[in-house]
């Protein structure tokens, strides 16, 4: 989502709004502040840049068994990894009622055996996770950016702990938040500095991957990997034509 931190066990007064224009429907909290967007032609594409830039992932955890995200916004994620990742079981945990009530006009497909979205404070919620996620996103912003009780030490504390071993959290932040170098570290320490990042890949989101700790794992080599480089050696331009490359991939494989 986008900019920009208010505690998150309650809604915020700002109303979520949805503005379509031509084939492009969005989710908004302010006018011009866009949270999320979807091709009416198209319902699973995925039209912004982090959206491309979070489902990395994959690069990390192929086939990931059990995906929880936090922040169901206009459904980007929820329906890309529904459709393409036809293995996943997928959990949503959305702290507002009346973005969940929104799901039919993004084309949010139902609950299913594979997928629920759980009204939920993530932050409360999360502890009830343990050992049970191979793929953790965090993308839980409002209006005011993210909210800090979804960036704390603890909740990034129970994020790990709701991980499987070489399990992956994938943190979507702003680059340009005073609270980023915090937020950076607080993750750093928790996860004991297997963290990385692809350089340049979507402009100020700046797209966090954090693997937990185990045995050696194909998650683990690829985060030593990319923080060597800040992407596998790519330059910035050819980071953001991966993320193209890795959904072109899911797409078509």
């Amino acid at each position: 989502m986008r900019p920009p931190s208010a505690p998150a066990s309650a809604p915020t007064s700002a109303s979520p709004q949805v503005h379509t224009r031509g084939d492009l429907r969005s989710l908004e909290f302010h006018p011009g502040m866009v949270q999320s967007e979807m091709r009416l032609s198209r319902p699973n594409d995925l039209v912004l840049s982090y959206a491309r830039a979070m489902m990395c992932f994959t690069l990390f955890q192929p086939r990931p068994e059990h995906i929880v995200m936090v922040g169901l916004g206009g459904g980007s994620l929820v329906k890309f990894c529904h459709r393409y990742l036809p293995h996943s079981r997928i959990t949503v945990l959305e702290l507002r009622a009346d973005v969940i009530a929104l799901r039919e006009q993004f084309a949010i497909p139902p609950d299913d055996a594979r997928l629920r979205v759980i009204e939920a404070d993530a932050a409360l919620y999360m502890p009830r996770l343990a050992a049970s996620a191979d793929v953790l996103l965090v993308d839980g912003f409002d209006e005011d950016g993210l909210p800090s009780a979804l960036s704390s030490a603890g909740f990034y504390a129970d994020c790990r702990a709701a991980l499987r071993p070489g399990g992956v959290l994938v943190a979507n932040l702003f680059s340009y938040d005073p609270h980023y170098p915090a937020m950076l570290g607080r993750l750093r320490r928790t996860f004991q500095s297997r963290l990385c990042w692809f350089r340049g890949m979507c402009g100020n989101n700046r797209i966090v991957f954090a693997v937990k700790d185990g045995a050696p794992s194909p998650a683990l080599a690829m985060q030593r990997k990319v923080a060597r480089s800040r992407g596998l050696r790519l330059l910035a331009p050819l980071n953001h034509l991966l993320a193209h490359w890795v959904v072109w991939r899911l797409r078509w494989q």
